[in-house]
C-alpha cells in the first residue's frame, strides 16, 4: 500500500468507515436481489449465494459500528489493521456479487444478468469513492472477473465484446480511484495547514495564545506558567528594521523551546511575549525554568552578521487550582512579569510575592541595553 502520512492515513481511513448509508443501502439491495433471483429460479447456488451475501454484509455494517465507537482509540498501526479489515470485508463481498453473476450467465437467467449487472456498477461506483484505490481495484477486480469469464464463455460475440467493454470500464475506474485519492489528500493536508495556522504564531511557528490556552487546560497540575519579556527588542527594531526583529523573535522561540526539552510549552503571545506552561511543577521547577530561559535570552544572537546582545525579564505563577479561570492566571503572570520589569529588567517576579520587590539574577547583565558585538 502507498506510504501515508499517519494523520492523512487516519483521515482517509475516518471517511473510508464513514460510509454506512452506502454500505448498508448496497448489502440489503444485493440480498433482496439474490434472493429474487432464488425464488423465481428455484437456485440452490443462488440461494447460498445470497446466504453469503447476508453474512458478510452483516459483518461490514458491524464493523462500521465497532469502528465510529473505536476512532478515538485506536493508535496508527490499529488504524492501517482496520484499513485492511474493511478492503477484504469489501472484496469478499465483491466477489459474492461477481459469483451470482457468473451463476446468472451460466443458467442463462436473463433478468437475473439484468439484475447483477446493475448492482455491480452500483458496487463499483460506491468503492471507488471511498477513496482507497487499492480497495476499489482489489474489490472490483474479484467482482468483475467472474462477468468477464462468463462472458467469454458465451458463444456470441456479443458478450466478448462486453467482457472487453467491462476491462475497459475496471481500467476507467483505477484512473478515478487515484485521482479521487489525491484530490481528498491535499483537501485533508490543506485542511491540516489551516488548523496548523489557527494554533500556530505565523513568525516562530510556536503555539499561539489559543493553542496554549488548550494546553494549559490538559496540563497535569500543579502547573507553572512563566511570563517572559525582551529587554531591548525595540533598540534591535530601531537599529536593524523590523526583518532582523523578526528573526530575533524566531531564535528566541528556538531557545526557549530548547529550554523546556519537550516537557512543556513555549508559546508567542504577540509583539515580544512568550509564555511558557510547566506542567507537573514544583516551585523549584518552575525556577529553574525561568532561570534557564533568561539566561539562554542573555546570551548574544546572531543578526546580518552582528552578534546582537539583549536581555530578558520574566514572571512566575505555580498553582494547583484546577478552577481557576485562565485570564486570571495569565494576568497574574503578566503583572509579575511586569514588576519584573519596572525594576529594572533581567529578572524575575514570583505571582504571588510582594510585587514591589523582584529578585535580581546575578548571572545576566544588569541593564536591558543593545549590546553590539564587532
Amino acid at each position: 500500500m502507498q506510504r501515508l502520512d499517519p494523520e492523512i492515513r487516519r483521515e482517509l481511513a475516518h471517511l473510508l468507515y464513514s460510509s454506512m448509508p452506502l454500505v448498508g443501502t448496497i448489502s440489503a439491495a444485493a440480498v433482496v436481489i439474490g434472493t429474487v433471483m432464488a425464488w423465481v429460479a428455484r437456485d440452490a447456488a443462488y440461494a447460498w449465494i445470497t446466504a453469503a451475501l447476508f453474512v458478510v454484509g452483516v459483518f461490514r455494517v458491524v464493523k462500521l459500528l465497532m469502528f465510529a465507537a473505536r476512532f478515538d482509540q485506536l493508535d496508527d498501526v490499529a488504524i492501517i489493521r482496520w484499513e485492511r479489515l474493511y478492503g477484504w470485508g469489501a472484496a469478499a463481498f465483491g466477489l459474492a456479487v461477481g459469483a451470482l453473476s457468473a451463476r446468472a450467465f451460466q443458467i442463462g437467467d436473463g433478468p437475473g444478468i439484468w439484475m447483477c449487472f446493475g448492482l455491480s456498477m452500483a458496487f463499483c461506483v460506491g468503492i471507488v469513492s471511498r477513496v482507497s484505490p487499492w480497495i476499489a481495484m482489489t474489490s472490483s477486480a474479484v467482482l468483475l472477473i467472474p462477468t468477464v469469464i462468463a462472458c467469454l464463455m458465451q458463444p456470441e460475440p456479443v458478450y466478448r465484446m462486453g467482457a472487453g467493454m467491462i476491462v475497459l470500464f475496471w481500467i476507467t475506474l483505477r484512473g478515478t480511484s487515484y485521482r479521487l485519492t489525491a484530490a481528498f489528500t491535499e483537501r485533508i493536508m490543506a485542511q491540516q495547514a489551516l488548523a496548523r495556522q489557527a494554533h500556530r504564531d505565523y513568525l516562530t511557528g510556536l503555539p499561539n495564545r489559543a493553542a496554549f490556552v488548550a494546553a494549559l487546560w490538559r496540563a497535569e497540575r500543579p502547573i507553572a506558567i512563566i511570563a517572559v519579556d525582551l529587554d531591548g527588542f525595540k533598540l534591535v527594531n530601531d537599529r536593524f528594521g523590523h526583518q532582523a526583529g523578526d528573526e530575533l523573535l524566531c531564535q528566541v522561540g528556538a531557545r526557549l523551546q530548547d529550554c523546556l526539552g519537550g516537557s512543556g510549552t513555549a508559546a508567542r503571545f504577540g509583539g515580544d511575549e512568550f509564555m511558557l506552561l510547566l506542567p507537573a511543577a514544583e516551585r523549584n521547577a518552575a525556577l529553574a525554568l525561568a532561570e534557564a530561559a533568561v539566561s539562554a535570552l542573555s546570551q548574544p544572537f546572531t543578526l546580518a552578521g552582528t552578534r546582537v546582545q539583549i536581555g530578558a525579564s520574566a514572571g512566575i505563577l505555580v498553582t494547583d487550582d484546577q478552577m481557576a479561570e485562565t485570564v486570571a492566571l495569565l494576568d497574574q503572570a503578566d503583572r509579575a512579569l511586569y514588576a519584573a520589569k519596572r525594576a529594572g529588567g533581567q529578572r524575575c517576579c514570583w505571582a504571588d510575592a510582594d510585587l514591589s520587590v523582584a529578585t535580581t539574577w546575578t548571572q545576566v547583565p544588569a541593564a536591558p541595553s543593545l549590546i553590539l558585538f564587532d
